[in-house]
């Protein structure tokens, strides 16, 4: 077989990938005006989730032109906790009132034929209070504690480009 035959010919025929690329970009433009770029406090709903209670800033799911983030609140009363959960996202979060601390449980993992995940026994305890930053790695089981002394409400973000890309893995280990 000549170099120049490899690609002459084979494969189906019919294909219209790249004309509904096209499509989709000028819808996409059509669509723009109308995506929100300011989402008003009434328009942030509220959620009783898996996780805990969260009020939901920005996802894919509320019309707006941010397409890398989601970011929510979440409240935890005192001496309550979080869910315990892990996602292929890091997770940053900006602690806005309140005193707590957070358990992660670091993975490590095996390759061979698949991919063998394990997390540590012993979780690792990371204190932290009102105006402290936090980074969660990626796939670290983790959980949220409030303190005794009063209520916690932090910010959190996770980019949304790694679910896009199909590695969101987000599992809920333990409910709330």
């Amino acid at each position: 077989m000549k170099e120049g035959d490899r690609f002459d010919g084979t494969g189906r025929q019919g294909s219209v990938h790249y004309q509904r690329a096209l499509a989709e970009a000028e819808l996409m433009k059509v669509q723009r005006p109308s995506l929100q770029s300011i989402v008003r406090p009434e328009d942030q709903e509220w959620e009783d989730s898996p996780q805990g209670r969260l009020k939901h800033l920005i996802n894919d799911h509320m019309g707006t032109t941010e397409y890398a983030l989601d970011m929510y609140i979440q409240v935890i009363e005192p001496g309550e906790h979080s869910g315990k959960h892990r996602h292929f996202s890091e997770e940053v979060i900006y602690v806005l009132e309140g005193e707590g601390y957070d358990l992660h449980w670091d993975p490590s993992f095996t390759v061979d034929v698949d991919y063998t995940w394990s997390w540590a026994d012993e979780p690792k305890k990371l204190e932290w209070k009102a105006d402290d930053f936090i980074w969660i790695p990626p796939y670290v089981n983790h959980q949220h504690f409030a303190g005794p002394n009063g209520r916690v409400r932090f910010i959190t973000a996770t980019a949304r480009f790694i679910k896009a890309l199909g590695f969101d893995g987000l599992e809920q280990i333990e409910s709330v």
